[in-house]
């Protein structure tokens, strides 16, 4: 796609600080970290969303590969994987190490609110769908 800033990263069109490649995805750092050693892993295939991509398994793979290597080069304590996607429309998953037991870098908050009969009967419709 001509006007996707990843697509032109993935084809030499803009500087990236690359770290990983293969044929069909590659990981570089991101230039608006939220932590040391944010990274962002991206097909080489244009796709939307994360889950549009059809190796999702092997999608995965390569970024615990990349986490474990940016892990084991920091000394962090543990990795974050974060899927948005509204930022760059994109399928990319964020990489983000962590150094404390204090998440870094991305928030939960606020809580979202909900009553417990409202979760139970939520997690009841989603199973339901789940057996067709």
């Amino acid at each position: 796609m001509e006007d996707c800033i990843f697509c032109n990263i993935i084809n030499k069109k803009l500087p990236s600080h690359m770290m990983y490649e293969d044929a069909n995805y590659c990981a570089f750092l991101d230039i608006f970290p939220r932590v040391k050693g944010h990274a962002l892993v991206i097909p080489k295939k244009h796709y939307r969303w994360v889950n549009d991509v059809p190796e999702f398994g092997e999608y995965w793979e390569v970024a615990k590969k990349v986490g474990l290597m940016i892990q084991k080069k920091l000394s962090s304590s543990y990795i974050s994987y974060v899927t948005i996607g509204n930022e760059v429309p994109h399928a990319h998953i964020h990489i983000l190490p962590q150094s404390t037991d204090k998440l870094e870098g991305f928030h939960f908050d606020p809580v979202f609110k909900m009553e417990n009969t409202e979760i139970e009967n939520l997690a009841h419709k989603i199973k339901g769908s789940m057996n067709h």
